[in-house]
């Protein structure tokens, strides 16, 4: 079992994809059976918005009018557990996401709902200002430029990309981000 990334299956592959292809290459020319699970972005990404809420009650938004459809790592984690006790998935690649599509902003809503408080949104107007939040002291120029790609490439989706795959194989629709934040309200309370 690999863990991977969606973005391996972009034309052109963007930096982070790169990598994650780059490890896939190695698992392959080792002759070792693998599945390769290939997320996009989780939900618990969110989580990096805890220090402006924190500090500021906002969240900085990079990608505007982009649309995902992150997906809670629960799914994935049950798409492993399937793909390891159940014959047949050797050499598989799975492309999961969630089934909702959002922007930032409907993100910061929901969350906003949940935990009974406004959170504002402030579009930065550069993907790379939010790197430069996250990382005061600095980020290796790779992981800046291909986070600043990210961003760049999400902004411009405007549709965004899902996929069937969990319901496919596990019978059932991939878990709502409503109730992932319900999960996890209090990370979201705490002062």
């Amino acid at each position: 079992m690999h863990l991977s990334s969606f973005h391996v299956t972009f034309d052109p592959i963007p930096a982070m994809g790169r990598w994650h292809h780059e490890r896939e290459k190695i698992i392959r020319a080792s002759g070792i059976p693998a599945t390769f699970l290939r997320p996009g972005g989780f939900m618990t990404n969110t989580l990096d918005w805890l220090p402006t809420i924190r500090e500021g009650n906002y969240v900085l938004d990079p990608i505007g009018p982009g649309r995902f459809a992150p997906i809670d790592p629960a799914d994935i984690a049950a798409v492993a557990a399937l793909a390891l006790t159940e014959a047949g998935h050797q050499d598989a690649e799975y492309v999961l996401t969630g089934d909702e599509m959002f922007t930032v902003a409907q993100q910061v809503r929901i969350i906003s709902e949940t935990i009974g408080r406004g959170i504002e949104v402030r579009e930065t107007a550069t993907p790379a200002e939010v790197v430069r939040f996250r990382f005061p002291n600095g980020a290796p120029r790779e992981l800046a430029d291909a986070i600043t790609e990210g961003f760049t490439l999400m902004r411009a989706d405007t549709v965004g990309f899902r996929t069937d795959t969990v319901e496919r194989l596990l019978g059932r629709r991939p878990r709502t981000f409503a109730d992932w934040c319900v999960r996890n309200a209090e990370a979201f309370r705490r002062p």
